[in-house]
């Protein structure tokens, strides 16, 4: 699809921009952290993942979906969906695969190893959104790319569902304010910062629930939701109990975390779940 890539990162960079200065003027919660190392630690790293993106993976899911459609592959393209209902189709489950994958990586305790460094940030703000570990963010791609060839979803319901992925995923990671009222409504649609915030508890069993990205109807309808943190959002502490020293938040840190770093008892069924 032509303009893709101007298309996505016109888009994150406007959202990040809106994010950052909702934060700027009305915080949710007080960060505790240099946010100077934080930011360039998180930045560097999305752009270093954006890079192995583009070298790993020659066809991205957007060319992957042309080809299937071309070549008839996927479920979609078999059942000759109507255009909008493949469209909406495709949205909804990518976004469902990529809930599931979420549930994958904090079950697997090979898997949690690389996502344990997206938990790991002592505070959340936009830029939290954005931390994930370079191999995380390859096998990510991979399932990406197999869901796009068993589904078969319209090129623009896969780069409707990458632009929703990677703006609410700052969205909800934002250190912003809502109010309650607002709150309630639009989780109603999308995961807000208040349902978000709960999965990045230093409490296992908060931290093993909310794994929605975009839409939060999964953790409705598979008994993952939690409406709010035990100990309150201005309350609770960020992150998790084995990483609270503020030095490792650095880049070098980060990449080494899922090698050296201890993954503690919060991989789901790992005896954690009262912690």
């Amino acid at each position: 699809m032509k303009n893709e890539v101007a298309i996505r990162l016109g888009f994150f960079l406007a959202i990040l921009a809106t994010i950052n200065i909702w934060e700027l003027l009305a915080p949710r919660r007080i960060l505790t952290t240099s946010k100077t190392v934080r930011w360039f630690a998180n930045l560097t790293v999305v752009s270093l993942n954006a890079s192995l993106i583009r070298i790993t993976f020659p066809l991205v899911p957007v060319g992957l979906a042309l080809l299937a459609e071309k070549n008839g592959w996927g479920l979609l393209n078999i059942f000759h969906a109507p255009y909008l209902l493949a469209v909406i189709t495709g949205v909804i489950v990518l976004d469902l695969i990529i809930y599931l994958q979420h549930v994958l990586f904090h079950a697997v305790p090979v898997l949690w190893r690389l996502h344990m460094m997206h938990h790991a940030d002592l505070d959340f703000d936009v830029t939290t959104g954005l931390r994930f570990h370079p191999i995380e963010i390859i096998l990510s791609g991979f399932i990406k790319l197999a869901a796009v060839v068993v589904l078969g979803p319209p090129a623009i319901a896969v780069l409707i569902f990458e632009i929703l992925l990677n703006g609410t995923s700052m969205f909800n990671h934002g250190n912003i304010s809502l109010p309650s009222n607002i709150d309630r409504l639009l989780r109603l649609l999308v995961v807000t910062p208040e349902m978000h915030r709960v999965h990045h508890s230093v409490v296992i069993k908060e931290t093993n629930s909310n794994f929605g990205f975009s839409f939060p109807w999964w953790d409705r309808l598979l008994g993952t939701y939690r409406e709010q943190p035990a100990a309150g959002h201005k309350g609770m502490t960020i992150g998790l109990s084995q990483f609270r020293d503020p030095g490792r938040l650095t880049l070098p840190w980060m990449l080494v975390m899922p090698f050296v770093g201890d993954p503690g008892k919060y991989p789901i069924n790992r005896g954690g779940d009262k912690g």
